[in-house]
């Protein structure tokens, strides 16, 4: 198949820092082509994805995110540059490219919501109507789609051989627990330091904290509870973060809303480290209870968690990721979806 797939304009692909939606697209882009399909992503000119890419943008808007003309210029010239190349279907993973592709009547689209199905997104999604096939990123995501088809439930995937396994096992790991994400309430930063005061460990956090309202609650809530062992380094690049997430004793993870999925929870069983959660969106199909980690239903029981880890297997992190979460799975599960999507296509079926 020729694959047009449209980036958003915000972070270029694979993404220099915080990004999980364009390290998601970079991971499917370059498994499409592994896979034997001709790709075209369109993007930002300072992404490097090693496939074929087109751009109207030099760099990436990340400081102007959510600019309405920043996007509709980038889908505007992305979808005449994806239709002139002749693809077969374009994998859409913007907001608004689902209701600008209705242009482009013979054009087969799928699109990909990377967040929560809120009130604005549900009735914009309504709008398309069957256009537009709509993917969720786990089940506890679709199930709050409120009445709106979705076509399949696609868990993300990552490269193993980019994740390698952290030195030692059990009470011998590193000797840091590891708060990884944004610098945000949902995302549970002040529960993670919290916990880790009361259970008198080292917790290590690398959180993104660029906006306004992130570094009002960084001075709020999580910077009283610093010490010379719960330590705020800043946001990390993905080598770093690589790093960090091999050398945890476990990622601490305790967020409080419906996260679609959670990228970072997947990342940190590959390098075979646990991860510490609460019972929220998408983190019971990622984490196994007492055997990749702890899902958990407060503070206090996060504190008693945070002690448990060692009787936990390193091993079986790894593995639930090699069965569960490569991104050679992925690739196939949206190849399924495009190839039922091309078969119901009038004069595109292959």
């Amino acid at each position: 198949m020729r694959i047009g797939i449209m980036a958003p304009p915000w972070a270029p692909v694979p993404p220099t820092g915080y990004g999980g939606t364009e390290a998601v697209v970079d991971r499917l882009a370059r498994g499409l082509v592994a896979a034997g399909h001709e790709v075209l992503l369109w993007t930002t000119g300072d992404s490097t994805c090693p496939v074929p890419r087109g751009w109207v943008l030099e760099a990436s808007e990340g400081d102007r995110i959510g600019f309405a003309a920043i996007e509709l210029r980038h889908l505007v010239r992305g979808y005449d540059a994806l239709v002139g190349w002749g693809a077969d279907l374009v994998h859409d993973h913007t907001l608004i490219g689902p209701v600008y592709a209705r242009r482009f009547p013979d054009l087969p689209v799928v699109t990909t919501n990377h967040g929560p199905f809120g009130e604005e997104l549900t009735e914009l999604y309504r709008a398309i109507g069957d256009r537009v096939p709509i993917i969720a990123v786990s089940h506890d995501q679709a199930s709050r789609a409120d009445g709106l088809h979705v076509a399949a439930v696609i868990h993300h995937g990552i490269d193993l051989e980019d994740h390698a396994p952290g030195s030692g096992a059990g009470d011998d790991r590193g000797e840091y627990f590891l708060f990884l994400g944004r610098m945000a309430p949902e995302k549970g930063a002040f529960r993670a330091a919290l916990a880790a005061r009361k259970a008198g460990v080292r917790l290590l956090m690398a959180a993104k904290m660029r906006e306004k309202w992130e570094r009002e609650y960084f001075q709020a809530r999580v910077e009283p509870l610093l010490d010379e062992d719960v330590v705020y380094l800043g946001e990390v690049s993905r080598e770093e973060k690589l790093g960090l997430l091999g050398g945890a004793r476990a990622l601490v993870n305790p967020i409080r809303w419906p996260e679609p999925f959670g990228l970072v929870m997947i990342e940190a069983l590959a390098c075979g480290t646990p991860v510490l959660a609460y019972r929220e969106g998408a983190a019971p199909e990622i984490v196994d209870h007492g055997v990749t980690g702890f899902l958990c239903d407060g503070v206090d029981e996060l504190v008693e968690r945070l002690h448990q880890v060692g009787e936990l297997d390193r091993h079986a992190c790894r593995e639930a990721v090699e069965a569960r979460f490569s991104t050679a799975r992925m690739v196939v599960d949206h190849v399924a979806l495009y190839e039922r999507v091309l078969a119901g296509a009038p004069g595109r079926a292959r």
